[in-house]
């Protein structure tokens, strides 16, 4: 058996292990996040910052233990697919928070968005409002 071949075994095996357990307390982190933060916007940042991360370190792990190239792609893939899917989904969560209310506002420290959605609230009614002018009160 080549001794250098061990060691070098040891060391990706060390580097997995480590990898393993930050990933697992990464999302660990991002689990407790969701059931300790107090609104919905604090814990959608919870579910999805550390958890991309400790994806990734998990992926990086799994990588490493399976000793092969082709494995390197199809966990790239996963991990762009994650990296494309979670904000998109946070995103949505947030907007239909917002939307329904379901937020906090004393715990905001700015809200960019109350003049776009006052706005949109004004022309909607202002449309609405033209619109039975235009029929003359009438609905069909």
């Amino acid at each position: 058996m080549n001794p250098e071949a061990s060691v070098v075994d040891n060391v990706i095996d060390t580097v997995s292990a480590v990898f393993l357990v930050l990933g697992a307390l990464m999302s660990l982190a991002a689990a407790v996040g969701l059931l300790r933060f107090p609104d919905l916007l604090s814990r959608m940042h919870a579910a999805t910052k550390p958890q991309v991360l400790g994806l990734f370190l998990l992926l990086a792990a799994i990588g490493l233990q399976l000793r092969t190239w082709w494995v390197w792609p199809v966990l790239l893939v996963a991990w762009i697919f994650q990296l494309l899917t979670v904000p998109v989904s946070a995103h949505m969560v947030g907007r239909a928070g917002y939307r329904t209310k379901h937020l906090h506002r004393e715990l905001l420290s700015s809200d960019e968005l109350d003049a776009v959605v006052q706005q949109a609230a004004r022309s909607a009614r202002d449309e609405s409002s033209r619109d039975e002018a235009s029929d003359g009160g009438r609905r069909d």
